[in-house]
């Protein structure tokens, strides 16, 4: 299949239209104070899984055949991309199979059971639980949709850089959160070509970002998946990775790795003066500000990716006891 073009992502939109929200964007006071020039917040929390990943998986299961949604669909995921693909699935009439590792947070695994997809747990990493799906595609016939490098999850992804162009149109600085690469490959793509003097940054974690340390090796790598606040951001991104270690290369401006106490700060920030419950991965944007990351040239949006947090944990983040 050939990479995605900007075309492919006003046909995204066309089609996931009536599948989506259209998320608002908000001005943050406390981030436009700190920084010195105006900050919004794109809230894909409010997406209707909770997450941005309901664009590309509703995008690429529209796309499907016939035949094909007949054979059903299988995916790994870290929980978002689950949780989409089988509310999308469920929309569309399609049986879902999700992989998922023993690492993924309770609480994103039993809203993927409640929306009847069936669920396979295997494994300790993002990678063992890719395998099992690209086995049980090739076992049971069923169409492999993975969480990020796939033409129609880049395209669906997309459609978020659209909006943020719609509702801000003159955009200089854009914090997108960074694992995999579908997200911010789509909404580069679409902010990119509008516009290549947007400045476009990839933020991940310190801990496990595959992304980060492949961009540095010039190539793909698998690497240690580690405990983190920011655990949708973990995983690698395939050996073979066709779409979204190229595309990340050629649009990311700069790419910014935080600690766990940056994550934890955010998040905490995120709720007291944004008012918005965050999972670690969706304020590591935020966690950039703070720790002054960002040079101060605005508009500046910060995409907010999801708010699927364990509640035990946000509890325990707010406390101050993370650790």
């Amino acid at each position: 299949m050939p990479t995605p073009q900007l075309n492919d992502i006003y046909l995204a939109r066309q089609r996931i239209e009536a599948l989506v929200r259209r998320t608002p964007m908000e001005h943050s006071p406390s981030l436009s104070r700190l920084v010195g020039v105006p900050v919004y917040l794109k809230l894909e929390s409010q997406q209707i899984t909770g997450s941005f990943k309901l664009r590309g998986a509703s995008n690429a299961v529209a796309q499907l055949s016939a035949e094909e949604k007949q054979r059903g669909v299988v995916a790994a995921s870290t929980g978002n991309h689950g949780r989409a693909l089988a509310y999308a699935a469920s929309r569309q009439g399609v049986k879902a199979t999700i992989c998922l590792s023993q690492r993924v947070p309770a609480n994103k695994v039993r809203a993927i059971r409640d929306l009847g997809a069936h669920v396979c747990i295997v494994g300790n990493s993002q990678d063992d639980a890719q395998r099992e799906a690209e086995r049980l595609a090739a076992e049971q016939g069923a169409i492999l949709l993975p969480p990020f490098d796939h033409p129609a999850i880049i395209a669906g992804q997309g459609t978020l850089g659209l909006e943020i162009l719609e509702q801000r149109p003159d955009v200089a600085q854009v914090l997108v959160p960074l694992s995999g690469g579908g997200l911010f490959a789509g909404v580069a793509l679409a902010l990119k070509t509008a516009n290549p003097q947007i400045v476009t940054h990839g933020i991940s974690m310190q801990r496990g970002a595959a992304m980060h340390a492949s961009l540095a090796a010039g190539h793909p790598l698998e690497v240690e998946e580690l405990p983190t606040l920011a655990d949708s951001l973990g995983g690698g991104i395939g050996l073979d990775n066709q779409y979204t270690f190229s595309m990340t290369r050629d649009t990311c401006d700069h790419l910014h790795l935080l600690s766990e106490a940056s994550i934890a700060n955010a998040m905490r920030h995120a709720y007291r003066e944004e008012r918005q419950v965050l999972e670690g991965a969706a304020a590591v944007g935020i966690a950039a500000l703070l720790e002054g990351l960002i040079q101060p040239r605005g508009p500046v949006v910060v995409v907010i990716s999801g708010r699927n947090v364990d509640t035990d944990q946000h509890l325990r983040v707010l406390a101050g006891a993370e650790a």
